[in-house]
């Protein structure tokens, strides 16, 4: 019983290096190096024409610095997470300011998004009054949170 056992072992050994190969090959390439997502975050204000929304982001690794957005506008960025979607460049934390509402919030967070954001590469996120809505289409939001 033992020698077959044995026998059995370079054979299971051999099938479970395959698999993987196999697994790794059929993958997304951009996904073995890094994948990458595009991010924006929408003024969604019905009537702050006067108040911009002040949005400030940056990640560990770098400021990306800010601006003020009127009605409709966005600030966007692309994402690139690291191999395998693992290490550095995984998070992006942006503030934002609108009269005397302020909320840090994560715009991206590779072990959050990298699953709701995959099937078109998008995160959005509409900004409105009484919160922060969530899309990974541009097309359809949820709210995810609110202002307080």
């Amino acid at each position: 019983m033992k020698l077959k056992a044995c026998a059995f072992f370079p054979f299971f050994l051999s099938l479970l290096t395959f698999t993987i190969l196999f697994m790794v090959t059929i993958r997304e390439p951009d996904t073995l190096y890094g994948t990458k997502y595009d991010v924006r975050v929408v003024n969604g204000f019905t009537n702050n024409s006067s108040l911009p929304l002040v949005i400030w982001c940056a990640s560990p690794e770098n400021d990306m610095g800010g601006r003020a957005l009127q009605e409709g506008d966005d600030y966007s960025w692309s994402q690139t997470t690291n191999f395998l979607g693992v290490g550095g460049n995984s998070r992006v934390f942006c503030t934002l300011k609108w009269d005397e509402r302020r909320k840090k919030f994560d715009a991206f967070d590779v072990s959050r998004d990298s699953h709701r954001c995959s099937v078109f590469k998008m995160c959005v996120w509409l900004v409105k009054e009484d919160g922060f809505y969530f899309s990974n289409d541009g097309l359809l939001f949820h709210k995810d949170f609110s202002w307080t």
